[in-house]
């Protein structure tokens, strides 16, 4: 009997402990959120002020964290003409969790930040029956709510403007100078020096291209692409169409350039002018080897195709900017039995190329192809900082994946001053 009773002893003590905690944890629970609501005050030490590196139309409010933050406080922006006086007279820009918007979560440098990244911020912009004018003062408030309850901070004016300079860009501006200063160095470096250029196999190609037209007794096709003198694809093309024009010329053979712009074709005209008279054979030259057919995409298509057709060149350059018409064009050349050599910076229709042509140049190989052949200081300059660029690029990639790595392992922040240096703020 004394054992049974020492069993129900334990077992109404273990009932009392539980109804003991309960009661506890419900009393803690309570007091937390009386003492969460007596806690609750005004944002502190707000700031509002016009929006640094804009273009105008917005103002930015800054304001502490406080304890409190957390998903069922929330914050709101409350916007009024400057001659406000009472909550009815503002308008309500924004409003959101108090554990969001803060200076961290935007797109700025830390070398423009006037506040550390812990505190909240907002942009005030326009807003159905508000407009945020340049030059107008604004009377600015910030609310913590809860539930029917708000709390006010003092109101504060400030007046937006548009800026002069966007400060974020800085260090885009200082790398976009610096690579600006590479290349002049690089042309300047190539006026006085001679600087390898790496040939291309394409260009191998071109000599015998131009050799078996000259054999066959047949002409050349060389198209410039869809572009006018304004895209750089077309300028090389044009480049590479002296050098071809001057080899034809010394064999003798036909040439002939079809054109979708007028000023390209009166450009290539003279390019092709010098290149006879450089070769020694001003005679041969023909002003109508160069002539235009149509701007129209596929009406220019199926025109050249016909000259495919009919003429059957024994050797096809398609160099510059291509669309559509790339495939419809190599395709027919193909089938004519010539051989075809293809240049472009347009991605999107290499694989046509590279599928169709018995060589291609592809992106920037272009590009070096004019240098190369060309022999230009400028343009050899040029080719030489680009490349220094982009070898800086890269390393600039490796270092800031090292380096962001770093931070996510070990939880430190200076790694991301580092990558602000390298990062495109808009």
């Amino acid at each position: 009997m004394k054992c049974e009773a020492s069993v129900v002893n334990r077992r109404y003590a273990r009932s009392a402990c539980r109804l003991l905690f309960t009661i506890g944890w419900m009393m803690s629970v309570l007091a937390s959120h009386a003492l969460a609501e007596s806690l609750i005050t005004a944002p502190q030490e707000v700031r509002v002020a016009d929006t640094p590196s804009d273009g105008g139309g917005s103002l930015t409010v800054q304001w502490a964290p406080a304890l409190w933050d957390g998903p069922d406080i929330r914050y709101q922006v409350l916007v009024g003409e400057s001659t406000a006086t009472n909550s009815a007279t503002f308008t309500v820009t924004g409003e959101f969790p108090s554990n969001t918007k803060y200076v961290k979560d935007t797109k700025t440098a830390w070398w423009t930040r006037s506040v550390e990244k812990t505190w909240h911020q907002a942009i005030i912009k326009s807003v159905k029956g508000l407009e945020i004018k340049d030059g107008q003062p604004y009377a600015v408030a910030v609310a913590t709510v809860q539930g029917e309850q708000r709390a006010f901070s003092p109101v504060l004016v400030a007046t937006p403007a548009a800026n002069w300079f966007n400060w974020n860009q800085l260090n885009n501006l200082i790398i976009a100078i610096s690579f600006g200063g590479l290349v002049f160095f690089a042309i300047s470096y190539a006026k006085r020096h001679e600087i390898f250029l790496r040939r291309i196999p394409g260009l191998d190609a071109v000599d015998e291209a131009i050799g078996r037209a000259t054999e066959l007794g047949k002409p050349i096709l060389y198209l410039t692409g869809a572009h006018d003198l304004h895209d750089p694809s077309t300028i090389a093309a044009a480049v590479i169409l002296g050098k071809v024009a001057k080899r034809a010329a010394l064999y003798e053979t036909e040439l002939m350039v079809p054109h979708r712009e007028p000023i390209t074709m009166a450009v290539c005209q003279e390019i092709t002018k010098q290149a006879y008279l450089e070769a020694g054979k001003p005679d041969l030259f023909k002003e109508d080897a160069n002539f235009f057919i149509t701007a129209d995409q596929f009406s220019y298509t199926a025109a050249v195709d016909g000259i495919m057709l009919r003429k059957k060149p024994a050797a096809n350059f398609f160099m510059g900017a291509y669309f559509a018409e790339s495939l419809l064009l190599t395709e027919t050349g193909a089938s004519t039995g010539a051989i075809q050599i293809a240049g472009t910076d347009s991605d999107h229709q290499l694989p046509f190329f590279v599928t169709t042509c018995d060589y291609t140049l592809i992106g920037e190989e272009l590009y070096a192809a004019s240098a190369y052949l060309s022999k230009e200081p400028v343009q050899i300059g040029t080719l030489r900082g680009q490349d220094i660029g982009k070898a800086v690029i890269l390393s600039a990639l490796a270092i800031g994946t090292v380096l962001a790595t770093v931070g996510v392992v070990t939880g430190a922040q200076w790694p991301q001053i580092v990558l602000d240096l390298m990062r495109d703020l808009k």
